[in-house]
């Protein structure tokens, strides 16, 4: 499984999201869901095996998460105003307990917690994208090797304040989240050598 989690310093965890405003009144919310969707589609389908969560820390109220796992979704597709109304329903719920997922519909879970706690769910090697560290890949790895299980941190238009991971780089220049991922699932797709 491929997880990715993104921190949303400002997006909205609870209330009616403005679809015509995502990048202003949703904070910055079109930050992730461009991020969700280099996540989990491809050219004409989804992914298999790859989990997406979103941290949504802009209240109000405690922070939120929502999961997607792309094994189970339906009715995704490449449209934001679409994937937004998807994130807008779940966000109009109240809100689970802590450690608590609730699926909202296929493939889509609501949980309260932050990105603390959705690290401690994953049980794979994790990496901090960070521009400033040392390069994530090295080389190319034997045709027969594979990463089956690994999980990336971003943040969103803010620096990501998080110590936890192994902190690498995908080049010096900072780059968007949904960039990064894309670049990320190229470079295992490919099977190219992480520095782990």
């Amino acid at each position: 499984m491929r997880r990715f989690a993104i921190v949303g310093t400002r997006a909205m965890a609870k209330g009616k999201l403005p679809l015509s405003d995502m990048a202003g009144g949703a904070g910055r919310m079109d930050v992730l869901v461009r991020a969700l969707m280099s996540s989990i589609l491809t050219s004409h389908g989804i992914r298999e095996d790859v989990e997406f969560t979103m941290i949504l820390l802009g209240g109000p109220g405690p922070a939120r998460r929502i999961k997607f796992v792309s094994n189970e979704l339906k009715g995704i597709h490449a449209e934001e105003r679409a994937v937004g109304g998807k994130i807008a329903a779940v966000i109009k719920e109240p809100m689970p307990p802590r450690g608590h997922w609730v699926e909202r519909s296929p493939g889509i879970y609501d949980g309260g917690g932050d990105l603390d706690m959705t690290l401690d769910e994953w049980d794979c090697p994790i990496i901090r994208l960070d521009a400033d560290s040392t390069n994530l890949y090295s080389g190319v790895l034997p045709s027969d090797f594979s990463i089956d299980d690994i999980g990336f941190i971003l943040g969103d238009d803010k620096p990501l304040e998080c110590e936890r991971g192994i902190p690498r780089s995908l080049g010096s220049s900072w780059l968007q989240g949904h960039t990064c991922i894309s670049i990320v699932h190229f470079l295992l797709d490919e099977g190219v050598q992480l520095k782990l």
